[in-house]
């Protein structure tokens, strides 16, 4: 597995993303940390795996939340640049 870093941008937005969450439901803001995990591990195992959204970067579609991790690969591994919400101002995060 390579090594899997996130940009603080890309912390940030997970974090807003999960108090969001726990401010209405315990439930839904564990289950975003597992998938927001599981988005972790898919990427770091076989990041080509997942489609371009521009010429650099690759997305993990989380699966039960509306929401992309944006990464791309670099020479030590995986760089996560945002948590996005698949909805919301997209491509806020270019300049990461």
């Amino acid at each position: 597995m390579a090594d899997v870093l996130i940009l603080s941008g890309a912390e940030q937005d997970y974090t807003e993303a999960l108090s969001w969450y726990a401010e209405r439901s315990e439930r839904a803001a564990r289950g975003f940390e597992t998938e927001f995990e599981r988005a972790i591990q898919a990427v770091g195992e076989f990041p080509q795996r997942y489609p371009l959204c521009d010429d650099t970067h690759r997305y993990y579609l989380m699966r039960r939340y509306p929401f992309q991790v944006i990464f791309r690969e670099v020479l030590d591994g995986v760089l996560i640049v945002a948590v996005a919400h698949a909805k919301r101002r997209p491509g806020y995060w270019h300049d990461r």
